[in-house]
């Protein structure tokens, strides 16, 4: 007769947590679970009784049971009548540790440290040493979160997404997305983007020239990997998106540092910088990280620029759905006649950062050499994804939340321009009129840096500026940034109260 594992064991391996958002059920399941596969348990061994686990675990009978069953369905579990249940071999059937004990791992001294690689030699170009925007993973448990692109649960639209989920968990949708796409991506989305998204920005394009990206980050990347190399310039705004500097770094591009004004790059200003450009990258409906729009005049300038000079533009259409006025700017691929634009966008950025979906418009030939390239790295965005989010736009839920967005932003951009005005009279910032953030400039001696410190010691998170620019320098060092989608309007003065306070003690201290 098999044996039984002693109650006492699981009563140890269980622990409760009141704050898990998983249900005891759940956290029942995951236990055994963990158990059978680690191979802690011998194969075919008896668990205990429903009642008995239950009572040594300190929970209903019925989770037990209902844990049981699930197990059982899937087939980590076996049921016999009059038995009770019991681990099935089959689930640990080839893993290395049937008999109950796993495989160690030699210890320190056993290492052959002489014959290990030296990774800081072979990698020639390490990613993590280059200047990155950083934000604390536990921002959510600071008061005032004053950090840009992060979700706020309360704006989320959790029913009309769960509903477009669930849609896209129907038999007849899981027949369109289970399958390898390949290189193909979802064509009802393809089809969503042409006739709701990109007609507000004045972008007509055929589905071939549409392709569906990980976010604008892989978008950016696969561009670059594509067009660039050491021979190629890239113009870069300064300051600029410091993702998209690394990334064209990167592929080993040489860039060339473009100034902004009030009014975004000005091409006249520039024209001999541009002559240089392989390719320009920029942001013209709200400049990263300044928030300046850039006038049709400049946009029609550039593009002639473009054509004069032979460079291509690649548009990061950043934040152009966050426009208080309610008609968002014209894009630079809307007056594009010569296919010298390369239009990138986001569909989840004002949505839910974390569903990581962006796209790219440009001419057929790029988009072809772009999805052969996606291919290779990830073969496509996830279709299940890609599916929900083409029912969120035909539904009408993504219009729904673009004005229910632009109501809060445009509210607390207002409450946060009164308190820098009320508290930090000394600061110059740029009008907030779209978007969701505020450039900061602060007087000459600020170190922003500094700053985000003290000002983290007390609950509240800014975004020193100096990551922004190309070169970190004392000019660098006195801006910073402020988010508003993920800070409630009632924190944002008392967090501007309290920001004013460091730096004030700053101020005294220097």
């Amino acid at each position: 007769m098999p044996s039984r594992t002693p109650t006492a064991l699981w009563a140890q391996r269980f622990t409760r947590s009141p704050a898990s958002k998983t249900s005891l059920q759940d956290q029942i399941r995951q236990m055994l679970v963990a158990a059978v596969l680690d191979g802690q348990l011998p194969p075919d061994v008896a668990l205990p009784s429903s009642r008995d686990l239950a009572d040594q675990l300190g929970v209903a009978r019925n989770t037990v049971v209902l844990a049981y069953q699930m197990l059982v369905e899937e087939g980590y579990l076996i049921s016999r009548e009059r038995s009770g249940h019991f681990v099935n071999p089959e689930m640990q059937r080839g893993l290395p540790h049937v008999s109950g004990t796993a495989q160690l791992a030699p210890s320190a001294g056993e290492e052959d440290t002489e014959h290990r690689p030296v990774w800081r030699q072979r990698i020639a170009h390490p990613p993590s040493q280059q200047r990155n925007i950083v934000k604390p993973a536990n921002w959510q448990h600071y008061e005032y979160p004053f950090i840009y692109g992060q979700f706020d649960q309360s704006l989320f639209p959790t029913n009309d997404w769960r509903e477009c989920c669930m849609k896209a968990l129907s038999i007849m949708e899981i027949r369109n997305w289970a399958p390898d796409l390949i290189e193909r991506d979802d064509e009802s989305l393809i089809q969503q983007i042409r006739t709701r998204v990109l007609p507000r920005r004045g972008v007509f394009a055929k589905p071939e020239e549409i392709i569906i990206t990980n976010g604008c980050q892989q978008a950016l990347y696969l561009i670059a990997d594509l067009l660039c190399d050491e021979d190629t310039t890239v113009g870069f705004e300064n300051p600029g998106y410091p993702d998209a500097r690394n990334i064209f770094e990167n592929r080993n591009a040489q860039l060339l540092s473009l100034p902004v004004d009030s009014n975004g790059l000005a091409p006249e200003a520039l024209e001999g910088e541009l002559a240089r450009c392989d390719y320009l990258y920029v942001t013209p409906s709200h400049q990263c990280p300044s928030t300046a729009t850039m006038p049709l005049e400049r946009r029609r300038a550039l593009l002639e620029s473009a054509q004069r000079h032979d460079f291509v533009i690649v548009e990061d259409d950043y934040e152009s759905e966050n426009t208080f006025s309610g008609t968002p700017h014209p894009a630079l691929k809307s007056l594009d006649t010569a296919d010298r634009v390369i239009y990138v966008g986001s569909l989840s950025k004002t949505f839910a950062p974390g569903l990581r979906l962006g796209y790219v418009v440009g001419p057929s030939e790029l988009i072809r050499e772009l999805r052969a390239l996606r291919r290779l790295m990830v073969r496509h965005p996830v279709g299940y994804v890609q599916r929900a989010f083409a029912t969120f736009l035909a539904l009408g839920h993504h219009d729904a939340l673009l004005r229910r967005l632009a109501h809060a932003y445009r509210e607390r951009s207002q409450a946060l321009m009164a308190a820098l005005d009320r508290h930090l009279p000394e600061a110059r910032y740029v009008p907030i009129t779209g978007g969701a953030s505020s450039w900061v400039q602060g007087p000459a001696w600020l170190d922003a840096e500094r700053l985000a410190t003290d000002a983290q010691a007390v609950g509240v998170l800014i975004e020193p500026g100096n990551v922004f620019f190309m070169n970190d320098d004392a000019q660098a060092r006195r801006y910073f940034r402020m988010g508003f989608s993920a800070i409630a309007t009632e924190k944002i003065e008392p967090g501007v109260r309290a920001l004013a306070q460091c730096v004030h003690a700053q101020q005294r201290n220097a």
